[in-house]
Parts: structure tokens; C-alpha cells; sequence
């Protein structure tokens, strides 16, 4: 698990192999990744929007962009946290992620960015 705290979000991240939804064979392989949002603020925030860079290792890489997370922009009061699992297909064996989320501030309304961290999906016999 990789983490990171920016602007007093802490971004924590695991990703896992999904093995019974990839094909190798086809060069598709599977992954989950669960995301831990953390809020150390004294006041409440929202997460509004999110900004993904994807990199396979055979150089493709691609950017997600939208509102919120899982279909949702959840409101993370303060010592709380939120919890989401989501996936990413790749079409080689290793991969990286990593971006920003865009925030509000509940009380001010200021907009705020905090990143992701960078974390990786491996296929488990890569690590050998």
C-alpha cells in the first residue's frame, strides 16, 4: 500500500490482481485497486472530481477524467474516511497509476487539488 497526504488528505492505495478476469493469452489483464481517503482537516470536503494518468509498460498510456468516484462525490467529514474499490485493464503484465483529486472545502468553498499517489499492478509470476 502506497499513501500520501496533501493539503491534510491523506490518499492511500493497494491494488490486486484480478486473475479471473484477465486473458493473458489476449494480453488483458485485470486489476482493482482499493483507495482509502482520509480527511485530517477541521473541516469537511468534497471530493469533486477525479484525473487519472494510466502507463502500461508497453508505452501506452491513457487519462481518465470525470466527476467524483464509483458515480458518486462523497463528502468526507473531518477524521473520517472514505473507501471505494475500482478497476483498470491493462494490456501488459506492469502498469502505473497515479493522479489528483479536485476538493472543496465545505466551509469556504475554496477548491483544493491533493494526489494520488503513484502505485503499481503487477501480475503476481512478475515478481519472481
Amino acid at each position: 500500500m502506497v499513501s500520501k497526504v496533501t493539503s491534510g488528505v491523506r490518499v492511500s492505495v493497494e491494488s490486486f490482481y484480478q486473475h479471473d478476469y484477465s486473458n493473458p493469452i489476449n494480453s488483458e489483464y485485470m486489476f482493482a485497486y482499493r483507495v482509502t481517503i482520509e480527511n485530517n482537516n477541521s473541516f469537511p470536503v468534497k471530493l469533486l472530481r477525479r484525473h487519472w494518468f494510466i502507463h502500461d509498460s508497453n508505452a501506452s498510456q491513457r487519462e481518465v477524467e470525470g466527476e467524483g468516484v464509483v458515480g458518486i462525490q462523497p463528502v468526507i467529514n473531518p477524521d473520517e474516511r472514505y473507501q471505494y474499490i475500482s478497476g483498470c485493464n491493462l494490456r501488459s503484465e506492469l502498469g502505473k497509476m497515479f493522479g489528483t483529486y479536485q476538493m472543496e472545502n465545505q466551509l469556504s468553498k475554496e477548491l483544493f487539488e491533493v494526489n494520488i499517489p503513484v502505485f503499481y499492478m503487477v501480475v503476481p509470476f512478475k515478481m519472481n
